[in-house]
């Protein structure tokens, strides 16, 4: 009994000391900073009582430079499992007060367990970073473990949600773990991206820049895209996560969870016959448009001030959970580009690998013209977001709410890629291009000759506007399945989501595809 005790004792002792890290002083610098700790941010994240840690007792191996003299329990990461609202999730966490959260051979070695468990269970992966980098006493035995980590990010991509969370400095090789997973989240002032610092820059070319301006919250959620969400605090970082967490599946095998829905499936929404503008050069909010068609007007966007012409995010239909992507004609009139289809198509590729269906709202005028977009490569960019269209299997329901013209037509969910439901309103205008443009092709000859050119272009505008200024010419070749009321929009969508539930739709097999990146 006494030796037990003692060892027990011994049991307990140890893990006080794990607990606390690299020390009460770091911690308190942690805190100085406005940041959380490691073990404080995961108490935030899962259920209460819930985490179970694992790897607590692991100490690095290194003897170079002295760092034999100085080992913590945990070595600078605290992983483990536990549940958010019920539901199983991975977590990981760096611990920046053991050796600044710096990546050791043994810190890769505890990431890399959980995410085999992850993998072997089927469930999500949640990683929060907040680490100086590679440990460098270690050399290649730190970049060996980044390695290791960037082969389950890879292997696991499409199997199980992969979630970052960048609370702190994340830097160097760092960065292509985050980059390789599904969501990126940084917090605004106190976490930073880059694969080399300022100092680097200043040296080779010159530039003088900050940390801030050079791989900041801001720069990477308007300029970049590398993140999706740029938040305040870490306590709205970790709701963030939550709230991800509420519309995706736990891997790719199940569905996506429904909740009870109390907004009424056939509620009518007056205000959308009235919210397109007579004039067709004039813009309205798309968001007007999903809050007015989602359950309880609830929508989570994704990338908000990235690309801000096309909108993504998720939303639910009676309970159940979809992926939106709409065109925004109040930025840009809603043109695609570059990067509005990168991220539309990274967007539509996650809720296909996880079983979320796709309602698309279409008002688009075509691709961004000019010498800056075409230099860049939007024409493989734009057939990213239609290779994304076109290999989804998920029910996919498209309503075509005004202009649809040119290339940007087929890219946008049309029926020629599978789309299963396509509706259009009555100020659906399906064509190759505007009428002054179209015009221009058709009767640039004519024009110059006749009496009248202004009278001769405006009679030929209005009888293109009339053949092709209305949704019935796609209809009445299939392309269109329904014209619908406005009003009705919400009810129609439900309907097709209803129908679509037991879709079955597979692609041939291949080893796999070839995406042109």
């Amino acid at each position: 009994m006494g030796i037990q005790s003692e060892k027990v004792k011994e049991l307990i002792k140890l893990r006080e000391q794990a607990r606390l890290g690299g020390g009460q002083k770091r911690i308190d610098s942690q805190h100085q900073k406005g940041k959380y700790t490691a073990r404080e941010r995961i108490a935030m994240l899962l259920d209460e009582g819930s985490f179970e840690e694992l790897d607590m007792f692991v100490t690095h191996r290194c003897t170079n430079f002295g760092m034999e003299k100085s080992v913590f329990l945990g070595d600078g990461i605290v992983t483990g499992y536990g549940t958010v609202n019920g539901r199983l999730v991975y977590v990981y966490a760096q611990d920046f007060t053991v050796f600044g959260g710096s990546l050791s051979e043994t810190l890769a070695q505890k990431i890399c367990k959980v995410m085999d468990q992850a993998m072997k269970v089927g469930a999500p992966v949640i990683g929060i970073n907040d680490s100086g980098g590679a440990r460098i006493q270690e050399g290649v035995n730190a970049l060996a473990g980044y390695a290791e980590i960037f082969q389950r990010n890879i292997l696991a991509s499409g199997v199980v949600p992969q979630i970052s969370a960048i609370f702190g400095p994340c830097a160097g090789g760092a960065v292509y773990s985050p980059a390789l997973t599904d969501f990126n989240i940084m917090t605004k002032g106190s976490s930073y991206m880059f694969l080399t610092g300022p100092k680097v820059v200043k040296t080779v070319t010159g530039e003088d820049v900050t940390q801030e301006d050079l791989g900041g919250a801001s720069v990477h959620s308007t300029k970049s895209g590398v993140a999706h969400f740029a938040v305040e605090s870490e306590e709205e970082g970790i709701e963030v996560v939550k709230h991800l967490l509420s519309f995706i599946p736990q891997n790719n095998l199940e569905e996506a969870p429904a909740i009870e829905c109390s907004d009424p499936v056939d509620r009518l929404e007056d205000s959308l016959n009235e919210i397109i503008p007579d004039n067709p050069n004039r813009a309205y909010d798309m968001y007007e448009v999903i809050g007015a068609i989602v359950d309880d007007g609830e929508f989570l966007e994704i990338h908000k001030n990235y690309a801000a012409n096309i909108i993504v995010g998720f939303a639910r239909f009676n309970g159940m959970s979809v992926g939106i992507v709409a065109n925004q004609p109040k930025v840009l009139a809603g043109v695609l580009d570059i990067n509005a289809s990168r991220k539309a198509a990274r967007f539509v590729r996650f809720c296909d690998a996880f079983n979320i269906p796709l309602v698309t709202l279409v008002d688009v005028p075509g691709f961004l013209p000019g010498t800056g977009q075409e230099y860049g490569g939007v024409i493989l960019h734009g057939a990213k977001l239609l290779y994304a269209y076109g290999e989804a299997t998920v029910p996919k329901v498209t309503v075509t709410l005004r202009k649809s013209y040119g290339g940007a037509y087929c890219v946008m969910s049309s029926k020629h890629l599978r789309g299963d439901m396509n509706y259009a309103w009555p100020s659906a205008e399906i064509a190759v291009m505007g009428p002054a443009g179209a015009i221009e092709v058709l009767y640039s000859k004519e024009a110059a000759t006749a009496e009248n050119p202004a009278e001769f272009i405006a009679a030929k505008e209005k009888e293109y506007k009339d053949a092709f200024a209305n949704p019935f010419n796609a209809a009445k070749y299939g392309y269109i399945d329904d014209v619908i009321e406005p009003r009705n929009t919400r009810f129609r969508i439900i309907r097709s989501l209803q129908q679509l539930a037991t879709k079955k739709l597979t692609n041939p097999a291949k080893k796999h595809d070839n995406l042109p990146l």
